[in-house]
């Protein structure tokens, strides 16, 4: 038996197609919301491809806050796979702060983003259909505050992003444990 066929992950080992469904699609809307803003926020003045994809940026941002909360409730309910026995007590540790930031991430950067919009005198109208309410009166004081940390969030979620998929890439080609295969079920 080779070192590889040691640590083959077993089929209980494996998140739920739920929770891996809701991993891939929440990774795959946030990048786009992260790039959709990283453009959008380079268009100076109110053009119409700016204004499209500001409306597009809280499409996602909305739903991500959803599915978010789908996935943390999904989560509660449902426990993930333990990890290998093997891997060091701190790794496990920053394996464990890194997901619950993750999570933290993925509703405070909406909630912040949506925060921001209220603050600005700026409706949020989910696909064009559905208008959402306003949590707080427009404020040019918390505009600041909102839009401040709706960057420092969204900065933070890339930093703890690169750590994740670095770790991930790590347990995959140096460590050989079979971790990533949890996540990614066609890599057995």
């Amino acid at each position: 038996m080779t070192h590889r066929d040691t640590f083959t992950v077993g089929y209980d080992e494996r998140y739920t197609t739920t929770a891996i469904g809701l991993h891939w699609l929440i990774a795959t809307l946030m990048i786009c919301g992260f790039a959709l803003g990283w453009v959008m926020t380079s268009i100076h003045g109110f053009t119409p491809a700016k204004l499209r994809y500001v409306s597009w940026h809280k499409w996602i941002g909305v739903t991500v806050f959803a599915l978010a909360t789908l996935r943390i409730l999904w989560r509660a309910t449902h426990r993930g796979p333990p990890l290998p026995r093997r891997m060091p007590v701190w790794q496990r540790a920053a394996a464990h702060l890194v997901h619950a930031l993750l999570y933290v991430l993925m509703i405070a950067i909406p909630l912040t983003g949506y925060l921001f919009s209220s603050a600005s005198n700026v409706p949020v109208v989910y696909l064009g259909l559905v208008p959402l309410p306003r949590l707080i009166a427009p404020d040019p004081t918390l505009k600041v505050v909102f839009k401040t940390a709706h960057l420092i969030l969204n900065y933070s979620l890339a930093v703890l992003v690169l750590a994740h998929v670095g770790a991930a890439l790590k347990h995959q080609w140096i460590d050989r444990d079979g971790l990533l295969a949890r996540m990614l079920p066609f890599l057995k």
